[in-house]
């Protein structure tokens, strides 16, 4: 019996140490840590722009507007009208370009995720069908309560004992099966084809969806084609081998006999206001929804906090592995913290929120990834310098010095080798090509350019997913251990 209140102490006490200076949840540790890896990067973040930068901004763009507009009309029919295209394509350019000039890590690409979807349609049957309560404001609570929510796992250190067993390998088969999905969404989209287009058209859309992904990897070769094109030619089309492609498929079906199909097309809204009827602005009252359901509302938001938290992780972790060869330091309690916000801010505004998106956040990395040469020996340290193979060596300065000094002017001394170069990835870590694509997409949000999108087929959707798989499915590890 008296062991009892003596284990009782010890937990206690090995409770307690992990609140104390250096402990897993001492309060603000990370925090304080990941401010101070901010403002070592930050003004370096905004001195690497080239067409590298560019070629990644527009890449992106279309990987994640398009995509995103799916989860729309997903959305759309599964909330009842009360989220549609505008919102989603708001939401996107929104918080991409909050994290792109705050984040402690902007490769990390944001947008609305098919997971939160199949939540909201969930949240809204039961508000609508079971409880007889508003949807808009009941979310918007429950995205306020997880931004608290956020704020506390940023603030004692999550990151730590929720991340430390996630390794490269964890990650890789994260990002094999994004890709299957990918290629599962490029066949649901053509499913749904089959289900609302005539047969020929159908057929057409089949076409087009192969057809845009097949010459996307054909132009993503264009390096390769020496000496049939230019160097800078050839770079172009490899940069932009995607945007190519999908404006070219989006223009055949206006050709020739094609045009007199019925094919089917993104559905866009006509005016900048939300997709509701019933709402005339992007703003919810929430504080008109009963004092109980404010309270109630806290179960969805731990849901939330559980999702968003986990998948934005898993994300950064993602675009940052060893092959890609970041340097700079992240911040993964600060963007945490960053990510409640704008949780918080999309319930407000009535619109749905936005966090780290797979495949696109890697393939961000991916695009921006180049070779540099440095010394074999010097290759495995991070803070070695970098010696382009422009730059000259240093071994023949100090071998005529040692010639001039030599007693004998007719005995030179026999010069050291010259060292053994390495070539090795590296990311141009910026915060350019994040900040294009959100102000892009922003662009979108006005009725011009949404009835832009509306010209997009839908088989031009399906044949993105599959380049987006392919190209996931290229860079990744896994299968080569196999085949």
């Amino acid at each position: 019996m008296p062991e009892k209140p003596q284990a009782k102490a010890s937990w206690l006490a090995t409770v307690s140490n992990q609140f104390r200076k250096g402990g897993k949840l001492q309060p603000f540790r990370l925090l304080r840590q990941d401010i101070h890896n901010l403002r070592s990067r930050y003004v370096s973040d905004w001195t690497v722009f080239n067409q590298l930068v560019v070629a990644s901004a527009v890449y992106v763009f279309f990987t994640n507007i398009l995509p995103g507009i799916t989860f729309a009309n997903d959305l759309f029919v599964l909330t009842g009208e009360s989220w549609g295209t505008i919102e989603v394509v708001f939401s996107t350019g929104l918080c991409g370009l909050i994290f792109s000039l705050f984040s402690a890590q902007p490769l990390t690409i944001l947008g609305v995720t098919g997971p939160f979807s199949v939540l909201a349609e969930n949240m809204y049957k039961l508000c609508t069908n079971n409880f007889h309560v508003p949807f808009l404001p009941v979310m918007a609570w429950s995205l306020i309560h997880s931004a608290w929510m956020h704020y506390l796992l940023a603030i004692f250190n999550a990151h730590d004992y929720t991340m430390q067993y996630v390794t490269n390998f964890s990650a890789d088969i994260f990002s094999l099966l994004n890709s299957v999905i990918y290629f599962q969404k490029a066949s649901l989209e053509l499913k749904r084809n089959h289900d609302n287009v005539p047969f020929d058209a159908f057929l057409y859309s089949i076409i087009g969806a192969f057809g845009t992904c097949l010459l996307a990897i054909f132009l993503s070769t264009a390096l390769e084609w020496k000496p049939l094109f230019g160097r800078i030619v050839r770079m172009g089309l490899a940069e932009y081998a995607a945007a190519i492609s999908i404006i070219f498929f989006i223009g055949v079906p206006y050709m020739g006999e094609l045009a007199n199909l019925d094919h089917e097309r993104l559905s866009t809204s006509k005016t900048f206001r939300p997709t509701s009827p019933t709402r005339d602005t992007f703003f919810v009252r929430f504080w008109e929804l009963p004092l109980e359901w404010v309270f109630i509302s806290i179960i969805p938001g731990l849901i939330i906090t559980v999702l968003f938290y986990f998948d934005h992780e898993i994300s950064s972790i993602i675009c940052t592995v060893e092959r890609y060869g970041v340097r700079k330091p992240g911040g993964y309690a600060w963007d945490i913290v960053l990510l409640g916000t704008t949780t918080a801010l999309c319930g407000i505004l009535g619109i749905p929120p936005a966090n780290g998106l797979l495949p696109q956040a890697p393939l961000h990395s991916e695009s921006l990834r180049h070779w540099v040469e440095v010394d074999a020996e010097d290759s495995d340290s991070d803070s070695s310098p970098l010696t382009t193979a422009s730059s000259p060596a240093s071994p023949s300065s100090s071998s005529s010095s040692t010639t001039l000094s030599s007693p004998d002017l007719n005995t030179t001394t026999t010069p050291p080798p010259p060292k053994k170069k390495k070539l090795i990835p590296r990311v141009h870590e910026q915060r350019y090509s994040p900040l294009l694509q959100s102000a892009l997409i922003l662009v979108f949000i006005s009725p011009p350019f949404q009835h832009l999108l509306g010209f997009t087929p839908t088989s031009v959707l399906a044949g993105l997913f599959m380049y987006m798989g392919y190209q996931s499915l290229s860079v990744n590890p896994i299968l080569p251990r196999f085949f």
